[in-house]
């Protein structure tokens, strides 16, 4: 978990890639996919990630959302806080490849990276369940094993 530019999609590719994970990106569940600006019901992005959960023994997950990284926490065996900072989260944004996830062009997601990087920069006022409160919390409250990054530095194991 984390800010938007933190790694965190950069960190599950590499994790699934070296131990044979399933991987869920929660943005896929968050959102519409006929409208990718609405959110979907939280409900039914729960729904799909309990049947993500059930269905794979083995897995990573990764995002910023809160409410739904709460309920995933319950089922994982050890916590990633990727915390670089506002600057490099900054950075990371602007080095970002295309999201054909999130994304049906490369223009349209440029056309979003000034209302992104502004929303990457509030994350340590914001208070809302993307927010470093929010997500420290859930960090601290997690009783299994925890490691938290506070560079783009890290170690896969």
């Amino acid at each position: 978990m984390g800010n938007s530019g933190s790694g965190k999609s950069t960190m599950a590719i590499a994790l699934r890639q070296k131990y044979e994970l399933a991987h869920l990106d929660l943005d896929t569940l968050a959102w519409e996919v006929e409208n990718p600006t609405v959110r979907r019901k939280l409900e039914n992005s729960l729904k799909d990630l309990f049947e993500f959960i059930k269905t794979h023994e083995n897995w990573v997950i990764e995002g910023c959302y809160s409410s739904l990284l709460k309920e995933a926490i319950r089922h994982c065996t050890k916590l990633i806080f990727l915390n670089p900072g506002i600057d490099i989260c900054v950075q990371n944004c602007l080095a970002r490849s295309w999201e054909p996830h999130k994304y049906p062009s490369p223009e349209a997601q440029n056309k979003n990276l000034t209302m992104l990087l502004d929303w990457v920069k509030e994350y340590e006022t914001r208070d809302d369940e993307f927010s470093l409160k929010s997500h420290r919390q859930l960090f601290e409250d997690f009783v299994g094993e925890k490691i938290e990054y506070l560079s783009n530095e890290r170690k896969l194991n």
